[in-house]
């Protein structure tokens, strides 16, 4: 009688063994086992872009990281973060290694722009902004006249006419690469509470007409064009033998414009700290020049302070 209970009771234990391994069997089958099973199915797969959109600075990122930072930093690690515009004037002794002859940041960035090889935006907000057409960005550096500039239809007429001094009169002139030393560059100072430190991340780089510049005849600085940091970083200063922080010191150790931005080997004084009007130092004192120097100044002391402080306590 044993030998029946436990044969029977061994049967009802491998019929239901069998039962789940046919389960298994057939969930494994209907699983999506790919992204493109599982997109179709309406369902996502952990590590996939369609899972997760956020939002960074007002700038969409899928995975929570800025999409112009050259050093990205997750969304949940930004302990603190203030967006910075620096002033830089090329002319200055620390900042002329970086503006040295026939090897100007700036020609580096005009001889790109020609080739195609980066994209010149209207702001600094770069794509969340405007791109310039090759023509826009021509115009914006080109230097203002009285004389009307001639179409080749009127050139060809004046041909006709008999008139041969259209080929000999000056054509359009542009500004040269010495002649547009003031820059502004944009970034983000970001407290990373993963790695415990200060970063300054750079986004945007943007090019000005000078204001006391002879030929500007507006008497302020006037924008040419605004390019993404990391698109100088790849396209620009990688790689390129031409693009060197010039060591007045020592001709053997001349360093490239990527690591002269790292090592931040640049001077420069802040015009703008972000606030709720979107206001620069300058503004908000009224425009006086000297009161907003002496805010840049403070400015900068401030951020050195906060730095200070989260050590300090």
């Amino acid at each position: 009688m044993k030998k029946i209970s436990v044969i029977f009771l061994g049967l009802i234990v491998w019929s239901t063994l069998s039962i789940a391994q046919e389960n298994a069997e057939e969930n494994v089958s209907t699983t999506p086992t790919t992204t493109g099973e599982a997109e179709a199915e309406g369902t996502s797969t952990p590590g996939t872009n369609s899972s997760h959109i956020s939002t960074v600075n007002g700038i969409e990122d899928k995975e929570g990281f800025n999409k112009y930072s050259t050093r990205p930093i997750h969304e949940s690690d930004i302990m603190y973060q203030k967006t910075i515009l620096r002033a830089i004037d090329l002319r200055e002794k620390q900042n002329k290694p970086m503006f040295s002859r026939n090897k100007e940041i700036t020609k580096l960035i005009l001889e790109a722009v020609e080739r195609g090889d980066i994209k010149p935006y209207a702001t600094d907000s770069l794509e969340e902004g405007r791109t310039l057409t090759i023509d826009e960005f021509k115009e914006s550096i080109k230097i203002p006249s009285e004389t009307a500039e001639l179409t080749e239809e009127d050139k060809a007429i004046a041909l006709q006419n008999g008139d041969s001094s259209v080929l000999t009169s000056g054509g359009v002139n542009f500004y040269f690469p010495q002649d547009l030393y003031q820059m502004q560059i944009k970034e983000n100072l970001i407290f990373d509470k993963q790695r415990s430190r200060m970063y300054y991340d750079v986004h945007a780089v943007t090019m000005l007409v000078p204001s006391d510049h002879p030929a500007n005849v507006k008497g302020i600085e006037i924008p040419v064009a605004s390019f993404a940091y990391r698109d100088l970083i790849e396209k620009v200063f990688k790689d390129n033998p031409n693009a060197i922080w010039y060591n007045p010191q020592n001709d053997a150790q001349h360093k490239s414009l990527a690591d002269a931005f790292e090592l931040r080997l640049f001077s420069s004084y802040i015009i703008k700290v972000s606030n709720p009007m979107d206001a620069y130092l300058v503004d908000i004192y009224g425009g006086d020049q000297v009161k907003g120097i002496m805010a840049s100044q403070w400015a900068a002391f401030e951020l050195l302070e906060y730095e200070h402080n989260l050590w300090e306590f």
